[in-house]
């Protein structure tokens, strides 16, 4: 799978995207979330408990209970307003 950080989280992770290959307790947004922040203090910093930032899975924005099995990709940026 494919995850890919936008705006601020790109620099913090260190990188735009990687592929990832999930162990099998990963089932949602939210595992990943919690899966991640243990690759690296910049994905720990970026996906911190509280930090505002959302989701897409496959191109469409996600909630932290979202399953992601059989996803392509799954995005994380921060918050955004429009105008």
């Amino acid at each position: 799978m494919k995850v890919r950080y936008f705006a601020w989280m790109k620099r913090t992770v260190g990188k735009a995207d990687e592929e990832v290959a999930l162990p099998a307790e990963v089932k949602t947004v939210g595992d990943l979330v919690v899966w991640l922040r243990g690759r690296s203090t910049g994905h720990a910093e970026a996906l911190a408990e509280g930090a505002a930032f959302g989701a897409a899975v496959d191109q469409r924005t996600a909630t932290f209970d979202v399953p992601i099995a059989g996803a392509r990709e799954v995005a994380f940026f921060p918050p955004f307003t429009g105008g």
